[in-house]
């Protein structure tokens, strides 16, 4: 007792001793008005900043602890899973009224192929699309974690960072990309407002060809306008989707009839037949549906990131399969008919439809600057939901991951924000074939994280993930592999980039065989199938703890989870005390 006690005296006097120091050094910080800031005011103010800035209640636990498991990582609990079916057919449906997709069909069209075939290709694409999305999101549905956590399960606890890191990046980029166009249209609505000449009365003092002031302004303002959805919270964030999907099919069907009773008629693109012909149609034919495809290749692979929020273990499965391609190809076939009637009202084909909205506003009416604006702000809403969906919230969960002691959702969303402002986007949309080649891009590179998470979730591992091992850091789990990290899947990704590489290098303007060409059109389709088939072969080669003998079981072993008492078992292990040799109740208590 008296040891105790002399140790008591000790740590109150270097407390006392530490509190005094720490005073001296706010004292000579004070007096520093006109000094550059030195020794320990320096670090006093540096500490104090640091934890200013780390995410309240996380002062207890490391970096590491806060990688494994935090708020935003940790599995959706009962009262957190909120969405229906209903909540994921508003999702898709909202999704899919945005400028991208009603460009698509267009680009085929313009490519060479007929209506029918252009709109072939939509069905097709968006069919396989749903098809991969409803595969990828399943693990989330039952399990009730985002794509950060599920890709722990393949790629190993610290391996998963690459995907995350790749997804993060990506998600910015395109941010700024959805951001720019929906730039577009807020230029739209002010010259509905102001007059169709404000851009030219706007002094341009940039004098860039990819932008004027009155573009950054417009874009500016679109911008900022995004940054109170980012603010809402994943669970939600639902309403934001129901609302797009209640307005922004008005505003594009508006904008279909209006711009048909104009013209009189669809006009003759959905007319016109096919100008490419035998083996080029064919191949004109699969890169236009893998252009669709290269439209999701983000979303196949994080769609975790939303199926966790899934009240029963089929609100993400029919919701999802059945609407992404009947939402999307109606989407596509307004894209389509405004084109059309565009060459009957201007003597050229519009394949923007914000082009098309923009010679409305010649006729200086005041009903027609009324429907540009009103159009105009439907898409800009379409423009918001989507890079909210696509990418904030994407980025956000990602890099609580990567980042945990200072990041939330909310953080990361603004962070993506930001930086996708800063990347200047419109650098990326001066040309057609930059975006195309932008798309392909990037579908090779998530296509091959995708398959290696496919095979693993559901050729290797049948459904059955233990839950509480994707939290660990040690050879306790079963996911921890070699330092953390899998190398099997790593080969595999590798190996589903391989067969596309020649390919992009020819899609960036150099010679290179047709047939590596060809490859390079299937890129999302090879990288997938690559990656997963190399990732099952190691397996079988050479197998490991997490996969032994489930590759070869014939029955599915997947299970819906019970949650709810996951945050009293991380607390004691974080704490050192072994959860499954306790008693909860008065350990817990305890600690």
């Amino acid at each position: 007792m008296a040891a105790a006690k002399k140790s008591d005296v000790d740590v109150q006097q270097n407390t006392s001793s530490e509190e005094s120091d720490f005073q001296k050094n706010e004292t000579d910080f004070s007096s520093m008005e006109n000094e550059d800031l030195k020794g320990p005011a320096q670090i006093g103010k540096l500490h104090r900043l640091i934890k200013l800035l780390e995410i309240r209640g996380t002062e207890h636990l490391s970096s590491s602890q806060l990688f494994l498991y935090n708020e935003d990582l940790r599995p959706l609990e009962e009262k957190r899973r909120l969405w229906s079916w209903f909540n994921f057919v508003c999702f898709w449906l909202a999704d899919s009224v945005n400028l991208n997709t009603l460009q698509i069909a267009s680009t085929a069209i313009d490519s060479g192929l007929s209506f029918g075939a252009a709109w072939g290709t939509v069905w097709l694409g968006y069919f396989i699309v749903g098809c991969f999305i409803t595969l990828a999101g399943r693990i989330g549905t039952f399990y009730h974690i985002s794509f950060p956590v599920s890709c722990r399960s393949s790629f190993g606890i610290w391996g998963s960072l690459w995907p995350v890191i790749n997804r993060v990046f990506m998600a910015c980029v395109w941010f700024g990309v959805q951001s720019s166009i929906g730039g577009q249209c807020m230029q739209l609505m002010l010259k509905a407002i102001f007059g169709n000449d404000l851009d030219t009365r706007i002094h341009d003092t940039i004098h860039s060809d990819a932008i004027d002031s009155f573009g950054v302004l417009s874009f500016f303002i679109f911008w900022i306008c995004q940054l109170p959805f980012i603010y809402m919270h994943p669970h939600t964030v639902r309403h934001l989707f129901t609302v797009k999907a209640l307005i922004c099919p008005f505003a594009a069907f508006g904008f279909l009839i209006w711009t048909m009773a104009k013209a009189g008629g669809a006009g003759p693109v959905v007319r016109q037949p096919s100008k490419v012909h035998g083996s080029t149609l064919a191949w004109t034919f699969i890169k236009a549906t893998m252009n669709s495809l290269a439209n999701f290749s983000t979303l196949v692979i994080n769609d975790p990131d939303f199926t966790r929020m899934s009240k029963t273990p089929r609100s993400a499965t029919w919701s999802q399969l059945l609407t992404i391609p009947i939402c999307f190809s109606i989407t596509c076939l307004i894209g389509i008919l405004v084109s059309s009637a565009s060459t009957i009202l201007y003597g050229t084909t519009y394949w923007d439809p914000l082009d098309v909205l923009e010679r409305f506003l010649d006729s200086e009416k005041s009903g027609s600057r009324a429907g540009v604006f009103f159009v105009a702000l439907g898409f800009a809403l379409a423009q918001v939901g989507t890079n909210i969906s696509a990418n904030s919230i994407s980025a956000g969960t990602d890099m609580t991951a990567l980042l945990p002691k200072f990041m939330n959702i909310r953080r990361g969303g603004f962070i993506c924000a930001f930086i996708g402002f800063a990347i200047c986007p419109w650098n990326l949309l001066t040309s057609s074939s930059m975006f195309t080649t932008y798309l392909s891009a990037y579908a090779v590179f998530l296509s091959a994280i995708a398959g290696v998470v496919f095979c693993d979730y559901y050729i290797c591992k049948k459904g059955c993930v233990i839950l509480r091992d994707l939290y660990v850091a040690d050879n306790s789990s079963k996911y921890y592999f070699w330092h953390g990290i899998n190398l099997r899947a790593y080969a595999a990704y590798i190996c589903g980039i391989l067969p596309n590489i020649v390919g992009f290098v020819g899609a960036t303007g150099h010679t290179v065989p047709v047939g590596a060409s060809y490859v390079y059109d299937l890129s999302f389709i090879t990288g997938y199938l690559s990656s997963a088939a190399v990732y099952l072969v190691l397996n079988l080669i050479w197998p490991s703890r997490a996969n032994s003998g489930k590759i070869f079981e014939k029955k599915w072993l997947e299970e819906w989870q019970e949650v709810e008492d996951f945050d009293e078992f991380f607390r004691l292990k974080y704490h050192g005390v072994d959860p499954e040799k306790v008693d909860g109740t008065d350990v817990l208590t305890s600690v």
